[in-house]
């Protein structure tokens, strides 16, 4: 982002960046569910978010594998369930996230209209 734009941009550019990195990997996730041996991987999104934020760079997010799945008798730990949930989430926040910014938007642009009336 430029220097001087609003905040709520740069915060909206890194928010939808990442989130965008998080559903290709819990694409990738689905993709590979039966793939034997396959690990399900994802991003520390809060932390990646932060660093984005800190730095002023639109960066990704660092991949790594999750933990805690259980893994299958082939060594492939995906459970569909929960990243078909993640995947919903993720969604969910990107709308909201698009929401937003379209306000926002609106409300920058109405603020920086000449009043017709004068005042």
């Amino acid at each position: 982002m430029a220097a001087g734009s609003p905040v709520f941009l740069s915060f909206a550019q890194a928010d939808l960046t990442l989130r965008e990195q998080r559903q290709s990997l819990i694409a990738s996730n689905v993709a590979n569910a039966n793939t034997p041996g396959y690990h399900a991987i994802d991003i520390d999104f809060e932390n990646s978010l932060s660093s984005a934020l800190k730095s002023g760079i639109n960066s990704l997010g660092e991949v790594q594998y999750k933990a805690g799945n259980p893994s299958n008798l082939d060594g492939n730990d995906v459970s569909l369930t929960a990243e078909k949930l993640e995947s919903l989430k993720n969604v969910n926040a990107m709308k909201s996230e698009v929401t937003y910014l379209h306000q926002s938007t609106k409300d920058l642009i109405t603020a920086l209209r000449p009043n017709p009336n004068g005042i």
